[in-house]
Parts: C-alpha cells; structure tokens; sequence
C-alpha cells in the first residue's frame, strides 16, 4: 500500500483517507465535507487544467481544488 496526497491519484484510482495534514479553519472545512480518515474515496476526474479534481465519496460527487487535495493523504494498492 503506498500513501500519496489526493492530488497524486490516477483516475478511476481508489483509496482509503489516512490522515487531514492541516488544521485550523481549513482542516475542519475539509472534515465537514465528510472527508476524514477512514472514508474510502475514488478520483472521478480532473478539470481541464487540473483544477480542481472530483472524487466520489460517500454517494456524492465532491470536488476539491489543488491546493485542498494536498492535505489529504490516501493509501491505494
């Protein structure tokens, strides 16, 4: 299992959250969009120029800007 930042996943790819590496107001936003470890998520696409990703998570499609997915780290096969 490797641990690379949402920002790092292929598309398609699946992963389990291990860890929010931010706190503060802009950790507890990303908690609040039910990203917190334990969750699994999948990267369903990129916008044109990368920014941002969408992930599906918990039932719904979320999308999240670079700057966000670096904080969260996930382990995928």
């Amino acid at each position: 299992m490797e641990k690379i930042s949402i920002r790092k996943m292929k598309e398609n790819q699946s992963g389990i959250i291990t860890e929010i590496k931010i706190g503060g107001a802009l950790g507890r936003r990303i908690r609040d969009m039910g990203l917190v470890p334990g969750t699994e998520v999948k990267m369903t696409g990129r916008a044109p120029l990368y920014d941002p990703v969408a992930l599906r998570v918990r039932g719904f499609t979320l999308t999240l800007r670079n700057n966000e997915a670096d904080h969260v780290e996930v382990e995928v096969d």
